[in-house]
């Protein structure tokens, strides 16, 4: 009989897990290296521009949804082309409505950056 792990033990383990998966996002993904480099960008302009704390909250939560949901579409991607890895109408659509979830919060994270950064540039 195997001896079940406790329950610390099992949330370091799904951590470890947690970790790993962000990593190979970080260093393979070319969309969630993008992301990366734009959040690095944006961190770098918040310290230059001093932003205000609910400004730092506000772009923190963009940059961190942004990247989760860009990992949440290469998911989806990876599953879809395990389950057919041959080019179909409806794994298509499916990419595409993942996609479509990215663009749509990238355009709103982008309209929140200008409306933080724009009074402070000009």
């Amino acid at each position: 009989m195997h001896k079940k792990d406790s329950f610390l033990i099992n949330r370091l383990k799904s951590i470890k897990y947690a970790f790993k998966g962000a990593y190979l996002l970080i260093t393979t993904e070319s969309s969630i290296k993008i992301q990366f480099c734009i959040g690095i960008i944006m961190t770098i302009l918040g310290f230059y521009y001093q932003l205000s704390a609910m400004e730092w909250i506000v772009q923190i939560l963009c940059i961190s949804i942004i990247m989760a949901i860009e990992g949440i579409n290469t998911a989806i991607e990876e599953i879809a082309d395990f389950i057919h890895p041959e080019h179909h109408t409806k794994i298509g659509l499916i990419k595409d409505l993942a996609a479509g979830a990215v663009f749509i919060f990238a355009i709103a994270a982008s309209i929140i950056g200008c409306i933080i950064y724009f009074p402070k540039m000009f």
